[in-house]
C-alpha cells in the first residue's frame, strides 16, 4: 500500500472496537438519521464474513427476520456505528459461513458455541 495512503488512513481506523470473530452472535449499534433527529437503532445477528485490513475491513451480519433471512455488511471503521457488543462467543469451523444461508429456522443460526468451562479458564 502506498504510505501516503497509509498514513492518511490511519487516522480515520477505530482501535476501540469489541474483538469479535466469524460465527459470534453480535448486536450492532448504528445511527440513523431522520430528518434533523438521530437515533440508535440495534441490528442483531450472526457474523457471517469478516473482510478487509485497516480502513477497507467489513463484516456481514445475518438474521432472521419474520421468517425472511436479512444479511447487512457493516464497514468496521466507520463513523455510523455507535458500538458493536459481543452477544455469544462461537467456534467457527470455516472463516466464511455462506453455509448458513440455505438452511432455515433454528439451523440458520446453529454455529458451535464455546463450551463454559473454555470460557472459564480464560
Amino acid at each position: 500500500m502506498n504510505p501516503i495512503v497509509k498514513e492518511l488512513s490511519a487516522a480515520q481506523v477505530k482501535h476501540a472496537t469489541a474483538p469479535f470473530k466469524v460465527g459470534d452472535g453480535v448486536r450492532v449499534h448504528t445511527k440513523v438519521r431522520e430528518g434533523d433527529k438521530e437515533r440508535v437503532q440495534i441490528f442483531a445477528g450472526v457474523v457471517i464474513a469478516h473482510k478487509g485490513t485497516g480502513i477497507n475491513e467489513t463484516f456481514t451480519v445475518r438474521r432472521i427476520s419474520y421468517g425472511e433471512g436479512v444479511e447487512r455488511v457493516f464497514p468496521v471503521n466507520s463513523p455510523n456505528i455507535e458500538k458493536i457488543e459481543v452477544e455469544r462467543d462461537s467456534e467457527p469451523g470455516k472463516a466464511r459461513l455462506y453455509y448458513l444461508r440455505d438452511r432455515t429456522g433454528k439451523a440458520a443460526m446453529a454455529v458451535k458455541e464455546k463450551r463454559v468451562e473454555e470460557t472459564a479458564k480464560s
